[in-house]
């Protein structure tokens, strides 16, 4: 086993570290002040908890090994890859959603979240779901740019902006939810088609970004799409294989971002804009579970594990499990905080020092 992650195993299980003490090391005398989050439910801490949608968890089982038990609005049973990050970054214990009610001006130094579970690049993803799509986030992001500069002076927002890391995790709802499942693009895209439109639509979110003082920038891929528990039971037929159709319209839309983000960094020279892979670290814990402690790969904890999520993993699921640790994914769409924890090391190590 690498050393990075026999070290992350221990911090995961023996809690050999606090939770603001930085546990990734980043390059020379760099450092990040904050962390902004824009994106789905992977990030969200409970932005759509005030919206009228069926995507939303501020309710059990979700939250049930959050500090207190408490169902805060995060797609899991726990900490979610925002809040890894933070901690991991020594930056905070978690990052507050930017609709939240407790939030004080002081919580905007350390960052602050725009995600909301169920949107996507597509404007029409967010429509479908009834959530805030990726336009309305940038507009909360220049709200909290304003309110930077009203509490802390032009000087300190700037060193935020350029120095802050920002997350954009998008692309799993457009390609799982608007295009496959319901079938909507289908009538007038092809794969091929569709997966230039979201690398267009993410490109000119990355460029909306950077054109507001962001330099240091990374962009989520697509993970293997076809093994998420839902896809399985809607398209896996009898035996819920995984379906190589989805992975392979993941793949692709991940070659062409990749592309175009290596095309926006080299003309950027001031920026970081990093393409961050997350494909092949969950599909290898989904093929080989074992070797991370896990067990169940094919459906989640809540409920039957086959199609709950949203307002159907709720306290009615009877049947949702015992002990999650030995789940891959909690609802039949969002992992366990576990593979959360697994997947954040792996990427943090592989990435961090390429913001630099």
């Amino acid at each position: 086993m690498e050393l990075w992650r026999m070290a992350f195993v221990c911090c995961v299980f023996c809690h050999c570290f606090s939770h603001t003490e930085a546990i990734v090391t980043l390059r020379g005398n760099e450092t990040i002040p904050a962390l902004i989050l824009f994106g789905d439910s992977i990030m969200d801490t409970g932005t759509n908890n005030d919206l009228i949608t069926a995507f939303k968890c501020n309710f059990p089982p979700y939250g049930r090994d959050f500090h207190g038990a408490q169902p805060t609005g995060r797609f899991s049973n726990g900490k979610v890859p925002s809040d890894l990050v933070a901690e991991q970054l020594g930056i905070n214990e978690y990052v507050a959603a930017y609709t939240s009610s407790s939030l004080q001006p002081d919580d905007l130094l350390k960052g602050i979240n725009f995600a909301s579970g169920g949107t996507g690049y597509d404007p029409f993803t967010a429509r479908l779901a009834s959530v805030r799509p990726l336009s309305e986030q940038l507009e909360q992001f220049k709200e909290y740019i304003g309110k930077l500069k009203e509490n802390f002076g032009e000087e300190k927002t700037n060193f935020i902006l350029s120095k802050s890391l920002v997350l954009v995790v998008s692309s799993s709802n457009d390609i799982a939810n608007t295009y496959f499942a319901s079938g909507i693009r289908k009538l007038d895209h092809d794969v091929p088609r569709y997966t230039d439109m979201l690398v267009q639509l993410a490109s000119s979110f990355v460029k909306e970004l950077y054109s507001l003082g962001v330099k240091r920038i990374g962009v989520f891929g697509a993970p293997p799409l076809g093994c998420l528990p839902f896809m399985r039971t809607l398209f896996g037929g009898v035996e819920r294989e995984c379906t190589e159709e989805i992975n392979m319209a993941s793949k692709l839309f991940n070659s062409k971002l990749s592309a175009e983000l290596h095309n926006l960094n080299q003309n950027w020279p001031q920026a970081k804009i990093v393409y961050i892979q997350i494909y092949d670290p969950l599909l290898n814990i989904i093929q080989n579970p074992i070797k991370y402690g896990l067990e169940v790969v094919d459906r989640g904890c809540c409920g039957t594990g086959s199609v709950e999520a949203g307002i159907l993993c709720n306290p009615l699921d009877l049947q949702t499990c015992t002990d999650d640790s030995k789940y891959v994914f909690w609802d039949s769409y969002h992992p366990t905080e576990k593979t959360y924890q697994i997947l954040v090391a792996e990427i943090l190590n592989k990435y961090i020092n390429s913001f630099f």
